[in-house]
């Protein structure tokens, strides 16, 4: 009875861990964002979706689960030779996405491998009609060409490539110092088109502003000598006048004209100047107010009744 007794318990401890291996073979959560290819004796079956399923034990096998989010490979450096036969190593980045997850599973053994050995011989392909300058300046345009090339191809794998970058373009180092030497040399040029731009337009800045300088001063010059002028013609008409006004006899003129004699004669710089033929009238007319100026006074220190006597 014990011997039976142990067999059954035996039986039953079987039977639940048999139990429990079914069930855990049974029931699969997919996570999201996921997919799970689902083989019934060796054949596709069925995909499985994000979500809690059942499948039948030891008849339906789960592969490994398939990543649906967009992912980000970046290849190693490859050499790539250009037009003008300069090898150049490119560095690639490439972004994929899975859209079909049986395609991606039975179409393509390795889709990773695959979309590197395709972008690396694209690559060649596009570069080897460039040259180094274009190369380095048409990312966007080799960008373009390598999505079209590997999103074609990558279709019927069930990948959809998103985009393609060049991460880095490195030209040998000879060229490298080349390049930088150019460079170099190109902003030096500039630096000195700049420089005597400056002093172009610093010395045209000062010209104009002696040339406006010069007119200003000018017109100061031109109006102050009007203005000179005007004040000495008023001061003339303003002497005229007053002379005119108070009548002067000859023998006040005769008296301003030997003041102003002198005055001729000022001036270190004078050797030799010229007596006017006026000057013997000028005297005459003094002599004659001098002598008349005389007579007057003698009359009138003479005493009543007196006589004058000669001799």
């Amino acid at each position: 009875m014990q011997t039976s007794g142990l067999g059954i318990t035996v039986v039953l401890v079987v039977l639940a861990i048999f139990v429990i291996i079914v069930l855990v073979r049974s029931v699969r959560i997919v996570p999201q964002a996921r997919a799970g290819i689902v083989e019934r004796l060796g054949k596709y079956h069925r995909t499985l979706l994000p979500g809690l399923t059942i499948l039948i034990p030891f008849v339906d096998r789960l592969l490994p689960m398939l990543d649906l989010r967009e992912q980000v490979v970046s290849f190693p450096p490859q050499p790539v030779i250009t037009e003008d036969n300069l090898v150049v190593s490119i560095d690639t980045v490439v972004y994929f996405q899975i859209t079909e997850p049986r395609a991606a599973t039975y179409e393509i053994a390795n889709y990773i491998m695959a979309v590197e050995q395709l972008t690396t011989t694209t690559l060649r392909n596009v570069v080897g009609g460039l040259n180094l300058e274009e190369a380095l300046t048409s990312r966007d345009r080799i960008n373009g060409q390598l999505r079209g090339v590997l999103d074609e191809a990558t279709g019927k794998w069930g990948i959809r490539v998103s985009r393609v970058e060049l991460k880095a373009i490195d030209p040998p180092l000879s060229i490298q110092d080349s390049m930088e030497k150019q460079m170099r040399a190109e902003r030096d040029r500039r630096a000195a088109i700049l420089t005597a731009e400056g002093t172009k337009q610093s010395a045209i800045l000062t010209a104009e502003g002696q040339r406006q300088a010069s007119i200003l001063n000018a017109e100061g010059d031109a109006k102050a000598s009007i203005l000179r002028a005007d004040g000495e013609a008023q001061a003339i008409q303003k002497v005229f006048d007053a002379i005119h006004a108070g009548k002067p006899d000859q023998k006040l003129l005769a008296y301003q004209y030997l003041q102003t004699l002198p005055k001729i004669a000022e001036g270190s710089a004078n050797k030799l100047w010229i007596i006017p033929s006026e000057v013997g009238e000028a005297l005459k007319g003094i002599g004659g107010a001098l002598g008349n100026f005389t007579e007057g006074a003698g009359d009138e220190e003479k005493p009543e009744g007196t006589t004058d006597t000669l001799m």
